[in-house]
């Protein structure tokens, strides 16, 4: 989800670490004016170069990503596959999984994506397979119920990535309550303190969780 840098970061540190960045190819570059046009909340530039980073990393062959949106963290996913890798991406919105889909096509990565439409709490359930890396990023009351879905399906030193886990820095006012803020702090208690995980927090872009999956002996 979309949250501007300067939430955690002081504003000049946030337009010093965007100036880093490598201007995006044209269908990046079309994803994230579709977001400002539409109000569709995606992850931060530095955050799509990061989940491909991971995926190329650590060799990922299968992605689970819950929460499409129009596609743009799908889109990086994608792109740090291995060869004859897949993503599959759950969404309850048909119109932005459409336009997802859409830009996939002109990426060139379509074929390695599989799409999953409707609630992710009735979807995981029907996920088979064994993946090297989730990616969280969709209702944020419902994280945990994901994360406890999901991880029987992740191999073990596989990644688990969760997106806006600081909430704009709200998360560490202890007078700020709300369902969203409180469920976020259950979860990452939850996960850092998860024994099938070694999580960290990391403090950029909106706050993302980093979580490695145990060996269960």
């Amino acid at each position: 989800m979309k949250i501007a840098a300067d939430a955690i970061l002081r504003s000049e540190q946030a337009a010093y670490l965007d100036g880093l960045l490598s201007p995006r190819d044209a269908v990046a570059s079309d994803l994230e004016a579709d977001a400002a046009q539409h109000d569709v909340p995606i992850v931060d530039p530095e955050i799509g170069r990061f989940l491909e980073q991971t995926a190329i990393a650590i060799g990922a062959r299968r992605i689970l990503e819950v929460g499409t949106a129009t596609g743009y963290s799908g889109l990086h996913l994608a792109r740090g596959l291995a060869a004859g890798g897949e993503l599959v991406s759950i969404d309850v919105d048909p119109a932005r999984q459409a336009t997802a889909m859409q830009h996939f096509e002109q990426a060139g990565v379509a074929d390695r994506v599989t799409l999953l439409l409707g609630p992710a709490l009735e979807q995981l359930p029907t996920v088979t397979g064994s993946f090297d890396l989730i990616f969280l990023d969709a209702i944020k009351t419902e994280y945990r119920q994901y994360l406890d879905l999901a991880l029987p399906l992740l191999r073990t030193g596989g990644v688990v990535i969760a997106d806006n886990v600081l909430s704009g820095g709200k998360i560490a006012l202890a007078d700020e309550h709300n369902e969203t803020l409180d469920a976020i702090r259950d979860f990452n208690t939850y996960a850092m303190s998860h024994p099938q995980l070694l999580a960290v927090i990391l403090p950029f872009g909106d706050g993302l969780l980093y979580a490695v999956k145990r060996d269960p002996s």
